[in-house]
């Protein structure tokens, strides 16, 4: 699996260039982007792409020294169950009170 990126998002695609998986983080100042929008596309389902594409820009952001926030529901989620990240967060305890808030299903995970 090769993850593709460019300054403001990651995303996979299949042999024909079709997006399969996106994870988008605008900048929203110097060195800190905000996780906006996590999907995956529901031929994909099952297989722990969500998980996978946010840890790949998790090691990214880590590797730039970038620090994140989170917008995106399903990110809020993953990076409360992988505290081994909380490094890369710009305020590790405003995001452990949005996943303790969050409720309903995450964002970007389409359902057939």
């Amino acid at each position: 699996m090769e993850f593709k990126s460019d300054k403001n998002k990651t995303w996979l695609e299949d042999e024909n260039g079709k997006q399969l998986a996106l994870l988008e983080y605008p900048e929203v100042r110097p060195g800190v982007v905000n996780l906006v929008h996590t999907e995956v596309d529901p031929s994909m389902g099952g297989q722990g792409i969500a998980g996978k594409i946010t840890e790949f820009v998790a090691q990214k952001l880590r590797g730039e020294g970038v620090k994140a926030e989170l917008s995106c529901s399903y990110s809020i989620r993953w990076f409360s169950k992988h505290p081994e990240y909380a490094d890369i967060l710009a305020d590790p305890e405003a995001e452990a009170k949005n996943a303790e808030a969050l409720g309903g299903p995450a964002c970007g995970i389409r359902r057939g």
